[in-house]
């Protein structure tokens, strides 16, 4: 009985294709490190402290968490307006609906929404427009009165036990 023994021969075809997914792959990679970016140490320095009280406010930190009426969702209870709009600010589809559920990109579009509408980085102008999302939620604050001392005295608390 002979054996055929085969040559490894590799086509310049074959060696095409091999590179075409090896670009695929790294570019893939990329887009998953670009677009998965998180909140930057600095912006987590000047909001972190408020979302951390927000989430506790919104949903005591459940990322699952999902509102009566199913409108907002996550631990910041982000609506799919709000999703629509930080896409608007960056100019770009980055984020989803699903993405509300991502502490990570909730904390993102919260930074990306209140660096477009609360430039001078007023505090209580955050907490305020992030209940109502009226811009001009200073001019109108008896509606966001109870949400801001539930938000403040959440932040007050967490100041405390750190």
């Amino acid at each position: 009985m002979t054996s055929f023994k085969r040559e490894a021969y590799v086509f310049p075809t074959q060696i095409f294709f091999i590179m075409k997914k090896v670009f695929f792959i790294f570019a893939f990679a990329v887009t998953c490190l670009t677009t998965n970016a998180q909140v930057s140490p600095e912006m987590n320095k000047k909001w972190g402290a408020v979302m951390d009280a927000i989430e506790q406010v919104e949903s005591r930190g459940d990322t699952r968490a999902v509102s009566p009426n199913g409108k907002w969702v996550g631990c910041m209870q982000i609506s799919e307006i709000l999703v629509r709009e930080c896409n608007n600010i960056i100019g770009q589809k980055k984020f989803t609906y699903n993405d509300r559920y991502s502490r990570e990109k909730s904390r993102e579009m919260f930074v990306i929404f209140q660096e477009k509408y609360n430039k001078e980085g007023n505090m209580e102008k955050a907490i305020r427009l992030w209940n109502s999302g009226d811009l001009n939620c200073m001019q109108r604050k008896a509606s966001t009165n109870g949400y801001y001392r539930r938000v403040m005295a959440s932040y007050n608390n967490l100041a405390r036990n750190k």
